[in-house]
């Protein structure tokens, strides 16, 4: 909760250079994002509730379809102070679910199981990244939804999504276009992957293992094994995908720094240009790195040492329960600003991009499993 306490305490506005416009105190700044952030919260209620009765297509899901929904009535000039509050959830509270995320990582159980998986893991993020990069350009389209969708196949679904759209200063609408995208193909997966495992003659392993490399969200990863489980009595490939799927989640730290540099080289580049020099100025890692990243990473070490130290595995529940919650707002407040008509028109390239890296990062997951001797 730091974080957030330190995403919501600046939030008195500096007035513009050369105006003698007064300083708004930080409890002004706050309570006119009250309607937005309350708003975001009525919405997410309901769906997170969705969530949890059909958790295949998940709170996010329902949040986002929500939103756009409400949108079509209640348009931008309609929401008037609200669309302060919508704003900080889609950004601010979008950061700290991320953050939140990491007290569901144990970096010494991780290590200790998922190390198997790394060399799989590796190859299959690489050719996603790779993938969303060519056939994105080969279709013309915006380097923004080509990477959330790349991260998105390749790392965790909604959740590198999350990390992810910060980090490059995404729109709104990519981020509902990447997550609609991610959603159709785990979709599929979660229903295709366990009858496709048997009719290859996949082990218990090595299923888990597929469906932990292969399968973008954790809830749809969990369904596909839960299938497969059901398929296979006595199997546990359930709980081997779960931690393959951690192991995989911690891509994100590697993955969004290196975009955080890339954007702020790219910002500076663009700044010595506009000021006629010739070399690029202004760049610092530390202010390329992703603040809410490091906490991630913080609460991660966090979740470890309490492991280490005997704490019950339950007592962090209640932050990784906040972390989904604080996703589901999230994407209520996104929805509430993307434009479906927009979002209707431009769908066709961002799906064929999905289906392109889902069948690639199948198609290497299984050629290395057999490779190493693993299936």
């Amino acid at each position: 909760m730091l974080y957030f306490c330190i995403a919501v305490l600046p939030c008195g506005r500096k007035p513009a250079e050369g105006k003698k416009t007064p300083l708004k105190s930080p409890l002004s700044g706050c309570m006119e994002k009250v309607p937005g952030i309350a708003a975001c919260v009525a919405i997410a209620l309901p769906c997170w509730f969705l969530g949890l009765a059909f958790p295949l297509v998940g709170g996010p899901v329902f949040a986002i379809l929500a939103g756009m929904l409400v949108a079509l009535a209640w348009k931008p000039p309609a929401r008037g102070k609200a669309q302060a509050g919508i704003a900080f959830t889609g950004k601010k509270v979008l950061q700290c679910a991320v953050v939140l995320l990491g007290f569901g990582l144990n970096l010494v159980e991780i290590a200790r199981v998922g190390a198997l998986s790394l060399p799989i893991i590796c190859s299959t993020v690489a050719t996603a990244l790779v993938v969303a990069y060519v056939v994105g350009k080969l279709l013309r389209m915006p380097s923004d939804i080509t990477t959330l969708i790349g991260v998105g196949s390749s790392i965790c679904g909604g959740s590198a999504i999350a990390a992810t759209a910060p980090v490059i200063k995404a729109r709104d609408e990519d981020v509902a276009q990447s997550i609609s995208v991610i959603f159709l193909f785990n979709v599929v997966a979660a229903l295709v992957f366990p009858t496709l495992g048997s009719m290859l003659g996949m082990s218990n392993e090595g299923f888990g293992l597929f469906a932990g490399t292969a399968v973008n969200d954790t809830s749809s990863v969990t369904a596909a094994a839960a299938a497969w489980d059901g398929m296979h009595p006595g199997a546990n490939a359930l709980d081997q995908a779960a931690i393959v799927k951690l192991t995989r989640t911690l891509a994100i730290i590697p993955i969004t720094l290196a975009l955080g540099i890339w954007m702020a080289r790219r910002e500076s580049r663009a700044a010595a240009s506009a000021d006629g020099a010739g070399k690029l100025g202004g760049f610092s890692l530390r202010r390329a790195f992703p603040t809410f990243i490091l906490f991630f990473l913080v609460a991660a070490l966090v979740t470890t040492l309490a492991a280490l130290a005997g704490v019950p595995e339950g007592a962090l529940e209640p932050l990784k329960t906040l972390s989904k919650f604080f996703i589901v707002m999230a994407m209520a407040a996104i929805g509430l600003n993307t434009d479906v008509v927009s979002l209707v028109k431009s769908g066709g390239k961002p799906i064929l991009l999905g289906f392109v890296c889902w069948v690639c990062i199948a198609a290497v997951s299984l050629g290395m499993q057999h490779a190493l001797g693993l299936w």
